[in-house]
């Protein structure tokens, strides 16, 4: 769609659908998502030291420490696949992280094209995580309102048993948000300070939101399924 090599960094809380808009960025651009929560979970998965150590953090709706996110950044980034651009989605989270960032893409010579804030408010972010589901044998993804399955609490892939991840439990996800306004939200004053941010209204459906997002880049919009 682009010969451009962009470097986006997607903000915004948990549930603002930051994954689903990255997915569709990075097929338009041409260039990997990179997402930060994607990566812990298969270190969780795997049960890797690192999965380990971050999994209690994950499961408390925790930032996992900025020391152990920095490295498996840096780590995929410097694959061949992104030395064309990438969406990062997840990343970073705190003020040490965005520092780390601007130094990592400063030593390449390179620099990032813009960070897109998606905005839903609380309430909005609350109903959309506590009705995930997904099927715990094919890994399908369900929404009890949004997207529900034809039998309830069952895949209509596989037949298997629909559950919902321990941290999109009400409470958790409530931790999470406190989180986030602690933590993350404070950048984006940073990235507007240095000219980079744009605001994008996250309500509305997937197309709508890509739209704006595509509008806020100055980039044409196409298809990007």
């Amino acid at each position: 769609m682009s010969a451009r090599a962009w470097r986006l960094v997607l903000l915004g809380p948990p549930g603002v659908g930051k994954g689903t808009q990255g997915r569709r960025l990075a097929q338009a651009f041409g260039v990997p998502q990179i997402a930060t929560g994607d990566i812990f979970r298969n270190a969780v998965k795997d049960r890797t030291p690192m999965g380990t150590a971050a999994k209690s953090y994950i499961d408390a709706g925790k930032l996992v420490p900025d020391d152990v996110t920095i490295g498996l950044v840096e780590e995929r980034l410097a694959r061949p696949d992104a030395q064309a651009g990438f969406i990062l989605d997840g990343f970073p989270r705190t003020a040490q992280q965005a520092t780390a960032l601007d130094a990592l893409v400063q030593r390449k010579g390179l620099r990032l094209d813009g960070v897109i804030e998606i905005k839903v408010d609380a309430a909005e972010v609350i109903r959309r995580l506590t009705g995930r589901r997904l099927c715990a044998v094919c890994q399908t993804p369900y929404h009890l309102e949004s997207a529900s399955p034809k039998l309830p609490g069952v895949c209509d892939r596989c037949g298997g048993p629909l559950v919902q991840r321990e941290d999109d439990d009400e409470k958790t996800v409530v931790n999470r948000l406190d989180e986030y306004q602690r933590k993350t939200a404070p950048l984006a004053e940073y990235y507007r300070g240095v000219g980079l941010l744009r605001v994008v209204d996250g309500n509305g459906d997937m197309d709508t939101v890509f739209a704006r997002i595509m509008t806020a880049l100055g980039a044409a919009v196409g298809p990007a399924a």
